[in-house]
C-alpha cells in the first residue's frame, strides 16, 4: 500500500514558489491566503477549478500567485520518485497486489496520471477525493480493508508521514516510515494467508516462504531475499 506524494512523486510546493517568486515572497503568500487549506478540500473532493477561482475571488492581489497553482500545479508534484517506482513494479511483477491511498484530489490524481503511468499500474486506487475522507481518519483505513478483502496484518502501508502510518498500526497495518531513497528501502513481507487461502485468492504468492526482504538500492534494480519459515535463505 503506496501514499504517492513524497512516496513515490515528490510533492514540494514551497520549492516550486520559492524559484518561482522568491522565498520571501512565497512565505507572505502562504501566510495572507488559505492556499494549503484549500489543496486539502481538494483531496477531501472539492473541484480543482472552483478552489482555485474562489481563492480568486477572496484575494485579488495574489490572482498571479494562485493562479500558478492550477497552471503550474503538475511543476508542484515532480519528480518522481525512480526508486519507489521501480519497487513497486517489482512487486507487481511477482503477483502481490500493490494499491495507492493516498491524499489526491480527484481532478489532480487524473491529471498527474497523464505525467507519469506507473499510476495507473496499481491494483486498486484509494483516492481521498474520490472517496471524500482523508488519511489519518480512522474511516479511510476502514474503508480499504472492506474494499481489497485483505487482513489487516497482511496489509503494509508505506507513507512519509508518521501520523498517517500510526493510524494504520492502530488498524493492524504493517508500516514502513518512507524518510526517502537515499540508502535504500527495506521492506519486510509478512505472508499471513494459508497455501489455500492464497490459491483462493489467486495472488500467485510462493507458498514455500514466510518473509521476503526487498533491498532497493540507490542505484540498480531491488534484490530480493526470501526466507524460510525457519529462516533459511532460498535464494537471493
Amino acid at each position: 500500500m503506496f501514499d504517492i506524494g513524497n512516496v513515490l512523486i515528490e510533492w514540494a510546493p514551497e520549492k516550486f514558489f520559492d524559484a518561482e517568486i522568491g522565498a520571501d515572497r512565497r512565505q507572505q503568500f502562504f501566510q495572507a491566503v488559505p492556499i494549503l487549506a484549500a489543496n486539502a478540500a481538494i483531496d477531501r473532493g472539492a473541484r480543482f477549478p472552483d478552489a482555485i477561482v474562489q481563492l480568486v475571488h477572496q484575494y485579488p492581489d495574489w490572482e498571479a500567485e494562485i493562479t500558478l497553482w492550477h497552471t503550474r500545479w503538475l511543476d508542484m508534484v515532480s519528480p518522481e520518485i525512480n526508486q519507489s517506482v521501480r519497487l513497486l513494479r517489482a512487486l507487481r511483477a511477482r503477483g502481490i497486489p500493490v494499491f495507492a491511498l493516498s491524499n489526491f484530489g480527484e481532478e489532480t490524481f487524473d491529471i498527474a496520471a497523464l505525467r507519469y503511468p506507473f499510476l495507473a499500474e496499481f491494483d486498486q486506487q484509494y483516492i481521498s477525493g474520490v472517496m471524500q475522507m482523508m488519511i489519518p481518519d480512522p474511516a479511510i483505513y476502514a474503508a480499504v480493508e472492506a474494499g481489497c478483502g485483505i487482513a489487516p496484518g497482511a496489509l503494509l502501508f508505506a507513507d512519509d508521514l508518521p501520523q498517517n502510518i500510526a493510524v494504520a498500526e492502530m488498524h493492524g497495518w504493517q508500516v514502513h516510515l518512507f524518510e526517502g531513497p537515499r540508502g535504500g528501502l527495506i521492506v519486510w513481507l509478512r505472508m499471513v494467508y494459508s497455501p489455500k487461502q492464497r490459491r483462493r485468492k489467486n495472488w500467485g504468492y510462493p507458498v514455500s516462504f514466510r518473509s521476503v526482504v526487498i533491498v532497493s538500492p540507490r542505484s540498480g534494480p531491488p534484490v530480493w531475499v526470501t526466507f524460510r519459515a525457519d529462516n533459511h535463505r532460498l535464494n537471493r
